[in-house]
């Protein structure tokens, strides 16, 4: 059973619960935000369904609830730390100096430490690319990949963002998990009671699964098979290595409330094409338009701007979702 809820009704619900355990107000309002986002986006397994887990863990600690981001810039480099609370308010707090920071310098770094769940890794690069700028995004997560040849995880989904500035149309927005698929989505067939597709994970034993329990206990299979593995380790050390966080395999789950902070680490690149000395946007138009002389093709970002068009006044949530939520509001 489901509800449709407007937009407002939908932030209003997440803005109370975040709010109840002891958020504050400006970090719930971009972390309700954001979940409204990918429920627009058509990307529920990092939407309001991510909420109840973020809930628990403030009860127990395992997210500090009241954490304010703090910044530092060193040369290029802005250092953002979310203090083990949620990682879109660092997010927004590393983004709002990175657009200043990268017209003035060209190129910029936002390192952000001690911190949870990335969510869509193509929202902050598209919100940048909406300033002129080019970015890429990584994000280190909780251990769900073996190493190649391995059967024991110990990198996460790690997922990686790109988005491009375009001339008189939407940003290109490139955004992909390193496992085959987002382990959220095996998180939601295990709460629906139902079997995943074969291909998606192999149970502990290093056998292809469709038992969601099997696949969670197990590891996810890498996009690209060894050479997603080479990336998903990349991202580990471009994150976790750099900001000297957690691991994959020294992370806390996402999911459960028990346990320490995942103090997992994201890393984002900004570049200002205007100081490399070339006609940026109309160059690469030439790309995009020869791309998309050939039918059946579209660029990358462009499902989710359709489906989000779609949902600009409501979306559609599980009952049991949006009764759990009120709960707390």
């Amino acid at each position: 059973m489901t509800i449709v809820l407007s937009l407002d009704e939908a932030r209003q619900l997440a803005l109370n619960a975040l709010l109840a355990v002891g958020v504050p107000d400006w970090e719930a309002r971009v972390t309700a935000d954001a979940l409204i986002a990918a429920e627009q986006d058509g990307l529920p397994s990092h939407g309001l369904s991510r909420l109840p887990f973020y809930l628990e863990q403030a009860l127990t600690g395992k997210i500090v609830a009241d954490a304010r981001a703090e910044t530092s810039v060193k040369g290029a480099v802005i250092r953002v730390d979310a203090g083990h609370g949620l990682a879109f308010p660092a997010i927004a707090r590393g983004l709002d100096q990175a657009i200043p920071l990268a017209r003035e310098l060209g190129v910029v770094v936002v390192a952000i430490a001690r911190s949870h769940h990335f969510g869509v890794a193509g929202h902050p690069v598209e919100r940048l690319a909406r300033e002129g700028l080019v970015s890429m995004a990584f994000s280190n997560a909780p251990s769900a990949i073996a190493p190649w040849g391995g059967n024991t995880p110990l990198f996460g989904t790690n997922p990686i963002a790109f988005a491009s500035p375009r001339e008189n149309a939407e940003p290109l927005v490139i955004d992909l998990s390193l496992s085959k698929v987002a382990r959220g989505k095996v998180m939601l067939a295990k709460k629906a009671g139902q079997p995943i597709p074969e291909g998606w994970a192999l149970d502990p034993q290093g056998r292809p699964t469709t038992d969601p329990d099997a696949a969670i206990a197990g590891s996810m299979i890498p996009a690209g098979d060894s050479k997603g593995a080479a990336l998903a380790l990349m991202v580990e050390l471009l994150t976790a290595g750099l900001m000297g966080g957690n691991f994959g395999f020294q992370a806390g789950s996402f999911f459960e409330a028990q346990g320490e902070p995942p103090g997992v680490a994201h890393l984002m690149l900004v570049f200002d094409p205007e100081h490399f000395g070339t006609h940026y946007l109309t160059h690469v138009e030439t790309l995009f338009q020869a791309m998309l002389s050939q039918p059946g093709v579209r660029l990358p970002g462009q499902r989710r701007y359709e489906l989000r068009e779609r949902s600009a006044h409501a979306i559609e949530l599980p009952a049991a979702l949006v009764e759990a939520l009120g709960a707390y509001g």
